[in-house]
C-alpha cells in the first residue's frame, strides 16, 4: 500500500503543478485538503488485515494528494509576496508544516487513550477539512506593500 502512496504521489504532484499554472491554487487547495480528509477519515473504517477494494481506492486518493499540495501553495506565497519574498515565506510554511507533523506524535497518546488510533485519523481527517475551508478564505487579490516606496498587486 505504501508503494501505491508513493506511485499515486508522483502523479499527484506533477499534476498539481501543472494544474496550479491554470486553475486557481485556493481552489485546488481545497480539492486537495477535502481529498485528504476523505481519504483519512476512510481509513479506519477500511485497513484491516485484508488488503480490499475500498482501501486501495483510499490510498490512490492519499498519494494523489500527499504532496500535491507543495505547487499551489507555492503559487500562491509568490503570487501574494512577490518574487523576492514569496519563496522565503514558502519556506516558513514548509517549516510550520513540520511543526504539525511532529505533533502528530501525539497520535500515540490518543491510542494508549482509546485503545486504538481510529480517534487520531479523524481528528486528522477533520483538520484537513477545516484547510479545505480555510483556504477558501484567502483573498482572491491581495495586495503587498514590497517596499516602503511601491505597492504591487497580485492576482490569486
Amino acid at each position: 500500500m505504501l508503494a501505491a502512496v508513493g506511485i499515486f504521489d508522483l502523479i499527484g504532484v506533477i499534476g498539481s503543478g501543472w494544474l496550479s499554472d491554470r486553475f486557481d491554487p485556493r481552489k485546488l487547495l481545497s480539492v486537495y485538503y477535502s481529498f485528504r480528509a476523505l481519504a483519512l477519515i476512510g481509513l479506519p473504517l477500511f485497513l484491516g488485515p485484508e488488503i480490499d477494494p475500498p482501501l486501495i481506492v483510499l490510498m490512490v486518493l492519499f498519494g494523489l494528494d500527499w504532496v500535491a499540495t507543495v505547487p499551489p501553495t507555492a503559487v500562491l506565497c509568490t503570487r501574494i509576496y512577490g518574487p523576492e519574498r514569496g519563496p522565503i515565506v514558502f519556506g516558513w510554511v514548509f517549516a510550520a508544516h513540520k511543526i504539525g507533523a511532529a505533533a502528530a506524535a501525539l497520535s500515540g497518546v490518543i491510542r494508549d487513550v482509546s485503545g486504538d488510533y481510529a480517534a487520531a485519523w479523524y481528528l486528522a481527517g477533520f483538520l484537513a477539512a477545516v484547510a479545505a475551508c480555510a483556504v477558501l478564505l484567502i483573498p482572491k487579490r491581495a495586495t503587498l506593500s514590497h517596499d516602503r516606496k511601491e505597492s504591487s498587486t497580485y492576482r490569486l
